[in-house]
């Protein structure tokens, strides 16, 4: 019987050790809430800085909306202005800031979207309502308008920057 006390006790005693697991992390803190808002502050507005040097560099005239999207229309296209639920079909080329090109519909395709029930990044969603049919634009979505921390898992790596140049060919 002594043995098969001593068995459980050991077995007992060797789970309960197992749940715990994790050494405590003694003399860390964890962010709160204002250090994260204010990294988040800081990331925002290095992000901008690093696009406007890329606006002055490449001599674009760009606007920057209220979200932060930077846009430039250089054909305004005819019509009514795209919208939700509008079929859009349209020639793009994504590129990072470094000129690195990630897709482009000369090797893809052109891209067809139906605007709001389509994945696109919230930059594009933004960027592609200021347009209407046969419009050219340049968009400069920052990385909280684009894949944000953690990339496309493909082609866009964490935290970049994009540059969209679209052409609309259809919509509505």
């Amino acid at each position: 019987m002594r043995i098969g006390y001593s068995s459980i006790i050991i077995i007992t005693f060797s789970i309960i050790s197992c749940q715990n697991n994790q050494a405590p992390l003694i003399g860390v803190n964890k962010p709160g809430k204002k250090e994260m808002t204010d990294l988040n502050r800081y990331l925002v507005q290095k992000d901008k800085e690093i696009i406007q040097n890329y606006i002055e560099r490449k001599n674009l005239k760009m606007t920057e909306s209220p979200t932060g999207l930077w846009y430039y229309i250089k054909n305004e296209g005819s019509g009514d202005f795209l919208k939700d639920k509008d079929r859009i079909i349209m020639d793009y080329d994504c590129s990072l800031l470094d000129g690195t090109e990630c897709y482009a519909s000369v090797t893809l395709g052109p891209k067809e979207i139906i605007l709001g029930k389509t994945t696109l990044e919230t930059g594009m969603n933004e960027g592609l309502r200021l347009l209407r049919p046969g419009a050219e634009a340049i968009f400069i979505l920052p990385p909280f308008l684009a894949y944000g921390m953690v990339g496309d898992g493909k082609k866009i790596p964490p935290r970049s920057t994009i540059v969209y140049s679209v052409r609309i060919l259809r919509g509505k």
